[in-house]
Parts: structure tokens; C-alpha cells; sequence
């Protein structure tokens, strides 16, 4: 095989669902892509990314809640996770050191300085945290989903998907740069809504999350249900070409046209 037929590498990332109860039940914060972003542009996704040369800092686990049960991938990947969610919805699952509460709404906005230097990489977590005396809450991640682009795509990404319950108080709202606007709304709503493009990881995750009603179930869901890596596979039906996810993942049978990969 040559050089230009190899798949791409999937590039390392990590997405987090900050879930709250609404009127409606269940809620998730999702944003709007930028339309200049080159991929998903103009998409509703969770806020996520890849992980960042900060992220594998190993000074990082000295300031972690929760550190002790992950490996040096998995404590990165959560540290992606929540650094992308400051990011993006300006929401920070952290804490000040001996606290059991995360920081408070007029705290996380305070800091909200530090959103666009994280996001430029000028400074990584451990600055962060160490300036601001803060401990990130990755104890407060759950695992909920592991998702690896097709090796036909471009551009490909080895994601892990995490539920965590927004802070109370801490309402979210996008960054304006990567992201153009932002909504709490309730997962099946989502899907129905046609003002929104959705890909497919992200719909299939909407689908996953809206089989709970509200927040403490889809996080009591998520510590049970094991974690089922999902590589979209391509099938023809009738002439038409499908993709299929395992069953054992938990999403259902799913047989949904190409075009749902791109949105």
C-alpha cells in the first residue's frame, strides 16, 4: 500500500456532555461551529477537541481530583474534556484545593481571561490551576462514549465522549471564535429541530442521551453501561450506501445514509 492510500492517523480527543435538568427534562449544552472551522463547520456539537500538548503535562496530576484511577492517556484525555468545556461554554468542573464544591457562577466568570489563552495553547492547565489555586474535577467525568472516524475520512479522530453535571449556578455561553452560538436543549428535541445541522457521532450520542429523563439518570446510565468503541462500517442496501454501528454499543440497530457523516 502506498503512502496515499494509508488512512490518516486518528488524532486523539476528547468531548464532554455538561448536562442540567430543564423544563423539558434532561438538558445538554451544545454549540454552534464557526462556518470558517474545517470540521463540522457550521454544526450543533458537544464542546470538544484534541488533545493538547498541555493536556500530557505530568505535573498535571499533582492538581487533579481523581487523577489516582486514570493512566497518563486517560488523565490527558479528561483534562481535554474539561479544558475544552471552559473553552468553549466558559462552564470549569475545578475546585479549590480541600473543597468538595466546584467553583460558584461569579468564580468561573472571573476566569473567563483565561478561555482564549487556553484555547491559543499560550498557556496550558497547569499554569492555569496553579495561578488561580484550582484543582480540576476529573472525578466528576464519566465515561459515556469512544467513537474512531472511518479510515475512509480525511481527517480522523480517536474520540472519547464524557457525560459531567454542569456546576450548579454555571450557565454556559459560547466563545464567539470557534463557536457562534450556543443552547441548552433536550437531546430527542435536538434531533427533531431542523434549524440544526447534526453529524452523525453526534446525533447517535443525542440518541444514547435521550434515552434518560434526567441528568442524575443518564450519569447513574453512564457508570453501568460499558463502553463499546465505535468504527463506523459501510454497507450497500439496495444500492444505496449505509453506515452501521455495533449493536452491543448501545445505540440500537442504526443503518443511516453516508450523508449523515458529513451532516
Amino acid at each position: 500500500m502506498s503512502d496515499a492510500k494509508k488512512p490518516a492517523a486518528p488524532l486523539a480527543s476528547a468531548t464532554i456532555l455538561l448536562l442540567r435538568d430543564g423544563a423539558n427534562g434532561i438538558e445538554v449544552f451544545m454549540v454552534k461551529r464557526h462556518h470558517q472551522i474545517d470540521f463540522a463547520s457550521g454544526a450543533l456539537v458537544f464542546p470538544g477537541g484534541k488533545v493538547d500538548k498541555h493536556d500530557g503535562d505530568p505535573s498535571l496530576r499533582a492538581l487533579t481530583d481523581g487523577a489516582a484511577s486514570l493512566d497518563d492517556l486517560q488523565l490527558s484525555l479528561a483534562a481535554c474534556a474539561i479544558r475544552e468545556g471552559f473553552e468553549e461554554s466558559g462552564i470549569l468542573l475545578a475546585r479549590k484545593p480541600g473543597q468538595r464544591d466546584y467553583v460558584d457562577a461569579a468564580a468561573s466568570s472571573a476566569l473567563a481571561p483565561w478561555r482564549p489563552k487556553l484555547n491559543a495553547s499560550e498557556v496550558g492547565l497547569v499554569e492555569f490551576l496553579t495561578k488561580e489555586n484550582l484543582r480540576l474535577a476529573c472525578d466528576g467525568l464519566i465515561p459515556f462514549a469512544h467513537w474512531v472516524t472511518p479510515t475512509f475520512m480525511p481527517k480522523r479522530f480517536d474520540t472519547y465522549f464524557y457525560v459531567a453535571a454542569t456546576p450548579a449556578g454555571q450557565l454556559g455561553r459560547h466563545d464567539g471564535s470557534e463557536s457562534v452560538d450556543s443552547v441548552w436543549v433536550n437531546p430527542l428535541e435536538a434531533i427533531e429541530d431542523k434549524q440544526w445541522t447534526i453529524i452523525f457521532p453526534t446525533k447517535m450520542n443525542l440518541l444514547k442521551l435521550g434515552k434518560s429523563k434526567t441528568a442524575a439518570e443518564a450519569i447513574d446510565r453512564a457508570k453501568s453501561d460499558p463502553i463499546v468503541t465505535v468504527e463506523p462500517q459501510v454497507v450497500e442496501r439496495d444500492g444505496s450506501k449505509l453506515l452501521v454501528i455495533p449493536e452491543e454499543a448501545g445505540y440500537g440497530k442504526i443503518e443511516e445514509p453516508m450523508s449523515s457523516l458529513r451532516g
